[in-house]
């Protein structure tokens, strides 16, 4: 049952960080992780997705209900695929130096075996993910908007068990 939460300051906007997360088709582009991403549908509050992932010799695709509350909140449900569950949380908060963003996963592999593989790995997976989402603010908006930022942010508080 890995879990990971992180906060970060980001010197971007909420909405190019909601705009960034919530563009779901383009994560194979960016995510070391991703191997696949096909939207099936997409309302302004909602979208269903299949995403395949891949990890050593592992690959699995998994559905999941995405509620998108412009520009604000994008909050994941599992649908169906390899998980007992998945929870996956972004809050986006205005700040005087850009952007607080909350993070939040916690899911479970209905494979011991998956659970086991991940384990050793999840806490570098998600910092790289991260990380990824960052870079890729830079690459779609250019270098942070407001001053006083750190290249990529500064860490504020981070947990993970």
């Amino acid at each position: 049952m890995p879990t990971h939460a992180e906060q970060r300051l980001i010197g971007y906007t909420p909405e190019q960080l909601f705009d960034l997360v919530a563009d779901v088709a383009k994560y194979p582009q960016f995510l070391p992780w991703c191997a696949k991403a096909v939207v099936r549908s997409r309302t302004e509050t909602e979208l269903v997705a299949d995403l395949t992932v891949g990890f050593g010799p592992f690959r699995e695709t998994f559905t999941s209900r995405v509620a998108l509350q412009y520009p604000t909140r994008i909050r994941v449900c599992y649908e169906r695929g390899p998980f007992r569950y998945l929870n996956n949380v972004w809050n986006f908060t205005p700040d005087a130096s850009g952007c607080l963003v909350d993070f939040f996963v916690d899911f479970e592999f209905r494979s011991r075996l998956l659970q086991n593989a991940i384990g050793v790995v999840f806490n570098e997976g998600v910092r790289l993910m991260v990380s990824a989402f960052i870079k890729r603010a830079r690459e779609c908006y250019g270098p942070p908007i407001l001053p006083g930022m750190r290249r990529g942010g500064e860490t504020l508080r981070h947990s993970e068990s």
